[in-house]
């Protein structure tokens, strides 16, 4: 457990010389990390979430006995409950001095127990407060006050500014390592909202819902994933932006779940070819399949309006739609712009809810 790995895609780009402004940086100091270091560590957890399996679980674990070797399988044989149980660790961030703390979804799941250790060694039990699983953002709480605590940052890093990350990989508890923000927007097929910041900051697994920090020492993200042939840290790191972060953690505080905007479409990509074959003069945006007969959208839009911008924004594709929709709440009013039959169009509508989570 810990950051998923394996990612089926990867990307190279060519560096043209830079040659005057790289002595330019040359001459400037490099980050005090030591004294970042000290300043973040103690927030950050590290955690050990532990399942019991379903009656199907243990007969498939039963199952496995005559696959195991010999000494394992007396083993087991003699300790039936070992195989009922799966532990799985990552890290987590603290965010308020009376115990709540973030983790990503995957490192709690469907967990029994919980239990967080500290920085500083010490151990509670912890209760789950909400776990968005679109987002794969969990909020913990722990019984305790007076906790150092970091910050969620408020804007976007840029691409090349200093990262630290800080987590648990592989049970060693308490590791740090640095890098850069190597790329924005990132959409790795993990979920239907991806907006990750991709970070070269070696991360392996166990850092999972750790976070990731600026030089100021507010969290810019919180590692979830790597891209990985070996399953190890080849440079190529995953962190959900902390504005979504902050977004999400207040619904999961407030009221144990998140309420997003549902606006009742089905749409795709709008393609050149496309945009050629329906006369829409080289548009950008997405094309309306279908509608929800009860959606917010119902009598308002039609299949084969093409959604150009929302608010203002453009649209690039189905994946941008549906974050842009997602990240509004339910009852806000929206103003599409729409290309219909050759003809722009202005397009009000109010936004329903969401439906609850995927199992």
């Amino acid at each position: 457990y810990g950051l998923g790995v394996g990612l089926e895609r990867g990307r190279q780009t060519h560096a043209a010389s830079i040659a005057g402004p790289a002595r330019e940086l040359r001459t400037s100091s490099a980050p005090d990390f030591a004294n970042l270091a000290a300043k973040v560590k103690p927030a950050v957890v590290s955690i050990a979430a532990q399942t019991r399996a379903t009656r199907t679980g243990l007969e498939a674990s039963a199952d496995l006995l005559d696959q195991l070797p010999e000494g394992l399988r007396d083993f087991f044989a003699a300790n039936p409950d070992r195989m009922a149980r799966r532990i799985s660790a990552g890290s987590g961030f603290i965010i308020s001095a009376d115990g709540y703390i973030v983790t990503n979804g995957h490192v709690v799941g469907n967990a029994n127990e919980i239990r967080v250790t500290t920085d500083a060694g010490k151990v509670f039990a912890a209760k789950v407060v909400g776990f968005d699983r679109r987002s794969d953002i969990a909020l913990l709480r722990i019984d305790a006050s007076g906790l150092p605590y970091v910050r969620l940052g408020q804007s976007m890093p840029r691409i090349g500014d200093w990262v630290l990350a800080v987590g648990d990989p592989f049970g060693l508890g308490g590791t740090v390592t640095a890098g850069i923000v190597s790329g924005r927007g990132r959409d790795i097929g993990a979920g239907p909202y991806d907006d990750f910041l991709q970070i070269d900051a070696p991360i392996n697994q166990g850092n999972s819902g750790g976070p990731s920090f600026n030089l100021a020492g507010d969290v810019v993200g919180m590692n979830t994933a790597i891209l990985s042939p070996s399953g190890g840290s080849i440079g190529l790191g995953f962190a959900i932006p902390a504005p979504l972060i902050a977004r999400i953690v207040s619904d999961l505080k407030g009221k144990g779940e998140v309420e997003r905007g549902w606006l009742g479409v089905s749409a795709q990509p709008l393609t050149p070819d496309m945009a050629t074959a329906l006369d829409l003069n080289g548009a950008s945006g997405v094309l309306i399949d279908e509608l929800n007969g009860d959606g917010p959208a119902a009598g308002k839009l039609e299949p084969g309006d093409v959604i150009l911008r929302i608010d203002g924004a453009a649209i690039a594709d189905a994946h941008d739609l549906a974050r842009t929709i997602a990240a509004h709440h339910p009852g806000d009013n929206i103003t599409l712009r729409v290309l219909r039959r050759g003809q722009t169009k202005q397009v009000a509508v109010e936004l329903g809810k969401l439906g609850p989570d995927p199992a």
